[in-house]
């Protein structure tokens, strides 16, 4: 790979903008004054960079998209907030990525490895871990935090605050209002938690031991006896499981929900 960037004679770059070795700037995109560049970028055709915004080595950004644009909140107020992407992510056609906003810390996040497919969106503030794949017209509102492995499918909607937890599945079509915890199978409008996301745990090469940890903490937390409350079932599955980190890191996600958990299908 050259080192020098080869920029479209078409393409937009201003002044100040930062390109690393090897970066590729395609025919008619813009890379505004306050985009850093790292090495082995690529951006398509009629991409927007805009903003304050630092995009890691290898990423690859598909004709059409946009990052860095302000974020769509009534409250921002053109203040000095950030977009910061990892290494390795792919960003599809007619992909979106805000800035932060004040009052939401100034930063919107994306971790390393992950794929955004086509027309998916990140809005502001949002904290999106590494390895997760968010399939066509993904839209997570303000603040959504998603974490490492996630799927998310087609046509989904995240409430603004809400969280994907790690290695969790959004099913495609889902509307999702509250919390969906690590390692679960959730789908429907309201979204329902249909058990766990089996496949996604076997990818990551769990130990049977702990697949079964999961599943027994799984039927103690969300299909006990109505009668018993949610934080007394949660302090018996820690005792029990407290040797499986994968089981502790499901509870304390449950525990320490702000919007309440999706709750879980019937049968």
């Amino acid at each position: 790979m050259s080192q020098t960037p080869a920029i479209h004679p078409t393409a937009v770059v201003e002044a100040g903008a930062q390109l690393g070795a090897g970066v590729v700037v395609g025919p008619y995109a813009v890379v505004g004054a306050g985009v850093r560049l790292h090495d082995g970028v690529r951006v398509g055709a009629h991409a927007v960079l805009a903003g304050d915004t630092e995009i890691g080595p290898r990423t690859v950004i598909h004709p059409h998209a946009v990052l860095g644009g302000p974020p769509q909140d009534l409250k921002y107020r053109g203040g000095p907030t950030r977009l910061r992407i990892g290494a390795d992510n792919v960003f599809r056609e007619f992909t979106t990525a805000s800035l932060g906003t004040e009052e939401g810390g100034g930063e919107t996040r994306i971790g390393d490895g992950n794929l955004f497919m086509a027309y998916s969106h990140v809005a502001h503030d949002c904290r999106v871990g590494d390895r997760c794949v968010f399939a066509n017209s993904v839209n997570l509102a303000g603040h959504v935090v998603v974490g490492d492995h996630a799927v998310i499918g087609g046509l989904v909607g995240i409430h603004q605050h809400a969280r994907v937890g790690r290695c969790a599945m959004v099913g495609g079509g889902a509307m999702v209002a509250q919390d969906v915890p690590p390692f679960t199978l959730a789908q429907g409008d309201r979204a329902r938690l249909y058990g766990l996301n089996l496949v996604g745990l076997r990818r990551l090469g769990l130990p049977a031991p702990t697949l079964s940890a999961l599943r027994a903490a799984w039927r103690l937390v969300f299909q006990h006896d109505r009668r018993r409350r949610r934080a007394e079932v949660i302090e018996e599955a820690r005792e029990r499981y407290a040797a499986v980190p994968e089981v502790i890191e499901l509870l304390d996600f449950v525990a320490s929900s702000a919007r309440g958990v999706c709750r879980a299908a019937r049968g």
